[in-house]
C-alpha cells in the first residue's frame, strides 16, 4: 500500500509541498485537513468512535469524519470521499469555517492542521468501516458541551477545539 501524503500549506492555506503524513506528524508541520460535521433532522451530530488501533486518539469520540485532502482533491470532494470511506455514505457537504490549530499527543506526534470544517444532513445509520470507526451515536449539540465539560478526556482534541471555538458555525440550524 502506497504512504498517504498530506498538503503542506502556510497559514493563508496555500500549497507549498507535500509530505508523507506520519513524518508530517512527527515534525509538526502545517497541513491541510477537513473535519466533517453530519447533522440529522433532530439538530442531533453524529459522533464517531475512533477504532481502537489508531495511531493517535483511539478509541476517542469527535465529528462524524476528518483527515486530510489529497492533491487536487477539492475540499468538500475529500469530505465526501472519507465520508464514505469511514462511515459508509455519502451526502452533500457545504464548507463552513477553517481554522490553524496544533495539537500534541503522548506519543509524540503532532496535529499541526489548517482545518477546514464542513457539514452536512443524513437522517439513516451509517455503515461504519471497522478499521477506522470502533462506534458511532447521535447527541444534541447541548449533551456534547455537557459531555465535554464533565469528561473532556473522552473526547479529540480537534473535535474540542472546534465546538469550543466555533460552535455557532457547526450548529446547522443556525
Amino acid at each position: 500500500m502506497k504512504e498517504e501524503h498530506v498538503i503542506l500549506v502556510n497559514e493563508k492555506d496555500e500549497q507549498i509541498g507535500t509530505m508523507p503524513k506520519m513524518e508530517a506528524h512527527e515534525k509538526a508541520v502545517l497541513h491541510r485537513a477537513f473535519s466533517v460535521f453530519v447533522f440529522n433532522d433532530a439538530n442531533e451530530l453524529m459522533l464517531q468512535q475512533r477504532a481502537k488501533h489508531k495511531y493517535h486518539s483511539p478509541l476517542l469520540w469527535t465529528n462524524t469524519c476528518c483527515s486530510h485532502q489529497r492533491v487536487g482533491e477539492t475540499n468538500l470532494e475529500a469530505g465526501k470521499r472519507r465520508l464514505q470511506e469511514e462511515m459508509g455514505f455519502i451526502t452533500e457537504l457545504k464548507e463552513t469555517i477553517s481554522f490553524v490549530y496544533k495539537a500534541p499527543f503522548d506519543n509524540g506526534l503532532t496535529e499541526h492542521e489548517f482545518d477546514h470544517v464542513m457539514i452536512g444532513a443524513f437522517n439513516d445509520e451509517p455503515k461504519i468501516n471497522p478499521k477506522e470507526v470502533e462506534n458511532w451515536k447521535w447527541m444534541s449539540l447541548e449533551a456534547i458541551k455537557v459531555d465535554i465539560e464533565l469528561h473532556p478526556e473522552l473526547y479529540t482534541e480537534w473535535f474540542k477545539i472546534i465546538f469550543d471555538k466555533f460552535y455557532e458555525h457547526i450548529n446547522i440550524a443556525s
